[in-house]
């Protein structure tokens, strides 16, 4: 069973950064594709980042506007998500997905392994 653990949510203030990391285990982390997804209270879960199976190739959601950077290290089965000049609307609890396929998709409905969330609160 493939487990996902997120963590390094937290409470920063407009402008700051955080660092997202997703430990996993129990599969073939190296062969999936991995993903960041959010969810703001009352909202919808929305894509945010992805990452190919080697991590070849990203993409990100229009939002993100260059201020985020999706990366992993398959020899520690992490992967991680580094946000810069965070804003409020960037408040959310974070989802760390994984897709058997190794795709980088922004399609939630392709992700078989979810975590169970951090939360990131950006004061104004």
């Amino acid at each position: 069973q493939v487990q996902l653990v997120e963590s390094g949510g937290g409470l920063v203030q407009t402008g700051g950064s955080l660092r997202l990391s997703c430990a996993a285990s129990g599969g073939a982390f190296s062969s999936y594709g991995m993903a960041w997804f959010r969810q703001a209270s009352g909202g919808e879960r929305e894509f945010v980042a992805a990452i190919r199976w080697n991590g070849a190739f990203a993409s990100y959601a229009d939002f993100v506007n260059g201020r985020f950077t999706i990366s992993r290290d398959n020899a520690k089965n992490l992967v991680y998500l580094q946000m810069n000049s965070l804003k409020p609307e960037d408040t959310a609890v974070y989802f760390c997905a994984a897709n058997v396929a190794g795709r980088d998709t922004s399609d939630q409905y392709e992700y078989q392994y979810w975590g169970q969330g951090t939360q990131v609160t950006v004061s104004a």
